[in-house]
Formats: structure tokens, sequence, C-alpha cells
């Protein structure tokens, strides 16, 4: 059964460092997916970039951007979302999806705005893919019904488990190696 993991915290508690953790400490796997990151000028936090994890970048959001949609001052980017992270979210067909993992940062309102996004979220976590998504702490109602899944299971980053948790997830995520079958007997 795939692992399904909401890593859920405060905004500023360490989910996006935990989720970039997690992938450096999981070398053998194949891991898709994307994280987020501020972007500040003079001290001055001005928007968001998104970044797969094969190195593609882009600004998700920006005060000067005009959007719509708008999520406070920042305007989105949609189009962000549909050419970098949605193209790393869907499934491959057959057993190309087996054993994959997904890491997201995040499921939040500016990537949430993306109705593609969220169709693509849907699909991933009924697929049968590892997957590992940070959402914040406040109440939402797509993430609500998420962690309402009886598979998908909640684990809460804090400042006291938020260095231990990546190497903890990542003992987990570990795939065992393949086991060598017995030699046949002659």
């Amino acid at each position: 059964m795939p692992t399904r993991i909401l890593l859920e915290g405060r905004p500023g508690s360490g989910k996006t460092t935990a989720l970039r953790r997690l992938a450096e400490l999981l070398p053998a796997r194949t891991a898709t997916g994307f994280t987020t990151q501020e972007i500040r000028q003079s001290g001055r936090r001005v928007g968001f970039a998104l970044e797969t994890l094969a190195g593609r970048r882009g600004v998700l959001a920006h005060v000067d951007l005009p959007g719509p949609p708008r999520v406070g001052k920042y305007g989105v980017d949609l189009g962000v979302m549909e050419r970098l992270a949605l193209p790393s979210l869907r499934p491959t067909a057959g057993n190309e999806a087996s054993g994959r993992l997904v890491l997201l940062d995040e499921l939040g309102r500016m990537e949430l705005a993306c109705e593609a996004f969220r169709s693509a979220v849907i699909t991933l976590f009924a697929a049968d893919i590892d997957v590992v998504a940070t959402v914040h702490a406040h109440r939402d109602p797509f993430t609500d019904a998420l962690e309402r899944h009886a598979d998908i299971e909640i684990v809460h980053l804090t400042p006291a488990n938020r260095d231990a948790l990546p190497v903890e997830l990542a003992a987990r995520l570990q795939k065992p190696l393949p086991r060598e079958r017995p030699p046949s007997p002659s």
C-alpha cells in the first residue's frame, strides 16, 4: 500500500526545508514534484517561486503580477502550475507509476487556485504512488477533505521535530532492495 502523508505545519515552521531534506535523503528513489520559496527584495517578501525537483523554476506569485487570481497581495501565475508543476504530478501508465514518490510543497491557496492542479492531486492520492505533501495548519475545504481519507496520515511538523522528521520519513519511504532468489535445486 502506498504511503500518503500530509506534512502539516504553521507558516515558517520549516515545511519546505523538511521536504527538500527528505528529497536529499532519498537519492535512490525517483522523486518528482516541486517546492516553493519566498522571493525577497530589500528584506521584504514580494512573491513566491516554484521549483521542480528537476530544477525548472518559475515565479508563481508576485506583488507585481496582476492576476487573476489574487491571493492576498499576490497575483498568481497559473501558467507556472500548468507548465512546471503538473507534468511531474501526472501518474505515468502501467508499472512505471508503481513505486514513484511525489513531493509537493505545498497544497496552499496559491497552488490550489489552479483547478487542473486540484484535479491532479486527487488523482495522485488515489494512485499507487507514495506522496508527501505539505499543508498549512489552517482550515481549507480541499485539504480538510484529504485529511478525512483513512489512508492519508497527518504528520505535524513542529520546532521540536523538524530536524529529525525528514530522517524518520526517509527511513519509512526507503524502498527495500530486491531480494535475490535462492538458487534453484539442480
